[in-house]
């Protein structure tokens, strides 16, 4: 798609009473998407989730996709690529709506994803990579994707081992003090980090290799590698898993209560699959009592799933383990999970078909990136298969108030007396990586207590008028949310915030 929009024709498309913040012109020049990208009433005159999942898989070929690669905004400006876990997300939403439908216009799409696919044994060699290794790991994960909607490619299978090896074979990675979890950089880096990112990834690129191949060392693979996670990974009171550990090669040390949407239903997938692989039921009790402890933990004041703002998590493979658990293992829990936050996203779904990072947030009126999107249109596919003539309410947010409010000295308390808050600032804003800050609500500390990590923004680009947090509760009343300074670490960097206003119903 190439026709662009003038940013008159852009501004006037957004309601002043459902955007309720300032609209930045700049972001408004975003690519021109049909009418279809609009849900379309059913005859009975209802707006359904198989109308948002319609107009989701609408948006997405429409505005994302790009000729065998993935933009990653919506601004005409943005790269394209078809690596690394936003451009991976859209595969990944993309295989969930092939899954749930097999529907075979998807077919080209998945066809010209195969074209663009990284070639690992071209520029990964062993003792020479240099990519940092949760890369492949995500690349691997989608290439077996598309291998298995796109009429099963052994060309596509075979990419997929090669960027599957590139990490599992290499000497570079396996290192420090805990070996079985890998570092994320070659020999650890600056920062020592090791990232759940990447050995989660490879958990399931390797019981899907497993499933597609029949080879017993893939699987072998997997069931070591989950044992490692579980042991450096996992919470020590909760069965939710942190996504960093840091190793200075004398110790490994958990940043604690980091519970990224993407890791934790990795591994609710692989519990699920390592359950199928081997009838050992441990392996489905420690994937239900995860995501039930999402269900009953990272979550807002009206029980919506809630994930800080951080730009560097994607919310699709959170969003399909649910989907497994409903539509394959008959868990009601699971359903209602689906059903519920994909209610309130429609609520977070700007008038160019996309979704807000929030699901209980407003809609974006700012940039959007794929970091942020995919969840939403994952959660409209997965409930349109669950309850397609269901329909939700999409107008939480329409009549709030925005109160400017240029705030940047840390700590910082607003009080509000309202039943919805959405915090606005720019992401980025010391683009793109370090400062961070906590977030207390009514006294209590985010369960995930990465709280807002404005500055990291994995698109490379400082984002405008974006929502760098939103919380709402079951009822009006007096409310306040604290911002403290982020603790010092060495991924996070040190604290910062820098608010222009907020949002409040």
């Amino acid at each position: 798609m190439s026709c662009f929009a003038s940013r008159k024709a852009r501004a006037a498309s957004i309601p002043r009473a459902t955007s309720g913040y300032r609209v930045s012109l700049a972001a408004l020049l975003a690519l021109c998407v049909s009418i279809t990208s609009q849900p379309t009433p059913s005859a009975a005159g209802d707006v359904t989730f198989a109308d948002y999942a319609a107009a989701a898989v609408n948006t997405l070929e429409q505005m994302w996709y790009d000729g065998g690669r993935w933009r990653m905004c919506s601004l005409p400006e943005c790269r394209r690529q078809n690596s690394d876990w936003g451009a991976d997300s859209l595969t990944y939403t993309l295989f969930m709506r092939w899954e749930t439908t097999h529907d075979r216009s998807l077919q080209p799409y998945f066809a010209g994803l195969a074209r663009t696919f990284v070639r690992y044994a071209q520029i990964c060699r062993e003792q020479t990579c240099t990519r940092w290794s949760d890369v492949p790991a995500w690349d691997a994960v989608a290439a077996l994707r598309d291998y298995e909607a796109g009429g099963e490619d052994l060309a596509v299978l075979a990419d997929a081992r090669e960027a599957f090896d590139a990490v599992d074979r290499s000497p570079v990675y396996a290192l420090g003090a805990c070996p079985s979890i890998l570092y994320q950089q070659p020999f650890g880096g600056a920062t020592r980090l090791k990232t759940l990112e990447t050995d989660s990834n490879l958990i399931k690129a390797a019981l899907l290799l497993y499933r597609h191949t029949g080879n017993q060392e893939y699987l072998k693979k997997a069931m070591t590698r989950y044992d490692a996670v579980r042991r450096y990974y996992l919470d020590p009171d909760v069965p939710l898993y942190t996504v960093y550990v840091f190793d200075d090669g004398r110790r490994c040390v958990q940043l604690p209560h980091r519970f990224y949407a993407s890791v934790n239903g990795n591994m609710i997938d692989a519990g699920l699959r390592l359950y199928d692989a081997t009838s050992d039921r441990r392996y489905l009790r420690e994937a239900i009592a995860t995501a039930k402890a999402v269900d009953g933990d990272l979550i807002d004041g009206r029980k919506i799933f809630v994930d800080e703002q951080a730009e560097n998590d994607i919310e699709e493979p959170l969003v399909e383990a649910m989907f497994e658990l409903a539509a394959q293992r008959r868990q009601p829990f699971a359903r209602d999970w689906i059903l519920r936050n994909a209610e309130a996203a429609a609520s977070a779904r700007s008038p160019d078909g996309n979704f807000g990072r929030f699901f209980d947030g407003p809609p974006p009126t700012g940039a959007v990136t794929a970091w942020q999107t995919n969840g939403g249109f994952a959660l409209m596919i997965a409930a349109a298969a669950l309850a397609p003539q269901a329909g939700p309410v999409s107008d939480a947010w329409l009549g709030a108030s925005y109160i400017p409010r240029d705030a940047a000295a840390l700590p910082l308390t607003i009080t509000v007396h309202g039943s919805s808050i959405a915090l606005i600032g720019t992401i980025g804003d010391r683009c793109c990586e370090g400062g961070h800050a906590r977030v207390f609500v009514d006294g209590i500390e985010t369960f995930d207590q990465r709280g807002i990590w404005q500055n990291k923004s994995s698109s490379g680009r400082r984002l405008p008028h974006s929502v760098l947090f939103a919380w709402r509760w079951s009822v009006p009343g007096a409310h306040t949310i604290r911002i403290e300074p982020g603790i010092p670490n060495a991924k996070e960097g040190g604290p910062y915030l820098h608010l222009e206003g907020y949002l409040v119903k």
